[in-house]
């Protein structure tokens, strides 16, 4: 069955160079696709906004459009625009909606209507040979700059690294864009920070720019010393009748004031992630995340609560540690991860 019509246009119209992401409402009615011819026809596919308050994608895709306003791109651009109703409110997602980040091809809900425009969307840009597909997000915490990939062939490797020397392999969770386009081309989800950083726009902008520059993907490897490969091992969740703080008022979970701040360091045994309160019988959600998942089995729990106190029983790097209560009831509180080697060629 076929999704509901997605708007599409060819070229760019000239008022969308300097509309906001909060205003795009005005001028899209939702979800829209845009051809944008260019030199080399293999186009790199590019989604922006599919959380409505991350608009470092449509920014960026905006400054590299005025760059190019009367010349040709140095390759075709199909560019998806996403949850513009969201963005009109400035938030992830509206209560009624699905997150679009979780309804691409692999879905666990593939006959929701928002699934079935997706599948066809990944149809058309199958349709057009891409180069390349990267999809743009911001963090709600303290995080660096990364790259996510689904696969470690050398291609998608090579993609993620002209973004950062950081990659995170993942298998879950399921539905993402990139997991989806990695199937038809070298597909990357970039990492932005957060929201309204001028950094992370001029970081975003420049990737596009050499993404759409590169002629073909190098055949060599990667060096290893080029890349920091993490995998993420475990998803962390608070249940959804606990509460939680970051100030210290009394909640199930209290967790610490600076939580995101762990991000990205290699923590030991030990680290504390905050309190309990209340009863002190609450305890994370844990589950394991893809072929480098072990959480709460094998190799043991990944927290310990002796004493009321929430701690990290096993070594972990954790990422996406937030600090917004809303972020986290939607999606999850972070991520677990480990270092993996590079396989041999």
């Amino acid at each position: 069955m076929a999704g509901p019509p997605l708007p599409q246009f060819d070229g760019f119209p000239e008022a969308l160079l300097e509309t906001s992401a909060t205003e795009l409402w005005r001028l899209l009615p939702g979800a829209a696709l845009f051809r944008i011819p260019g030199r080399r026809r293999e186009p790199l596919f590019l989604t922006v906004l599919q959380h409505g308050n991350e608009d470092t994608g449509w920014r960026a895709a905006q400054a590299v459009l005025r760059r190019y306003r009367g010349s040709r791109l140095g390759r075709s651009l199909l560019l998806f625009v996403g949850n513009v109703a969201a963005a009109r409110e400035n938030v992830r997602t509206l209560p009624h909606q699905d997150d679009f980040n979780r309804c691409w091809p692999g879905t666990a809900r593939p006959d929701r209507p928002l699934a079935r425009m997706l599948r066809d969307v990944v149809e058309m840009v199958r349709r057009a040979a891409p180069f390349a597909s990267v999809d743009i997000h911001n963090n709600s915490g303290y995080n660096p700059h990364y790259a996510c990939v689904s696969s470690l062939k050398e291609s998608h490797l090579q993609l993620a690294r002209l973004f950062s020397r950081t990659v995170v392999h993942f298998e879950q969770p399921l539905g993402v864009q990139s997991a989806a386009l990695a199937q038809v081309c070298p597909a990357v989800a970039v990492e932005c920070g957060r929201a309204g950083e001028p950094a992370s726009v001029a970081h975003a902008t420049e990737f596009i720019e050499s993404v759409l520059a590169l002629e073909h993907f190098p055949e060599h490897m990667v060096p290893a010393s080029d890349l920091d490969l993490m995998a993420t091992r475990a998803i962390v969740k608070i249940p959804a009748a606990a509460s939680f703080s970051y100030d210290g008022s009394d909640a199930d979970f209290r967790l610490r004031a600076d939580l995101d701040h762990l991000n990205f360091s290699e923590l030991d045994p030990g680290t504390l992630f905050g309190h309990l309160g209340r009863a002190g019988t609450c305890r994370f959600e844990v589950e394991a995340a893809g072929a480098y998942g072990d959480a709460d089995t094998g190799a043991g729990p990944y927290f310990d609560y002796a004493g009321g106190e929430v701690r990290l029983a096993q070594r972990a790097i954790p990422a996406m540690l937030t600090l917004d209560p809303r972020a986290v009831r939607l999606d999850c509180l972070g991520y677990l991860m480990r270092r993996i080697a590079r396989a041999a060629p």
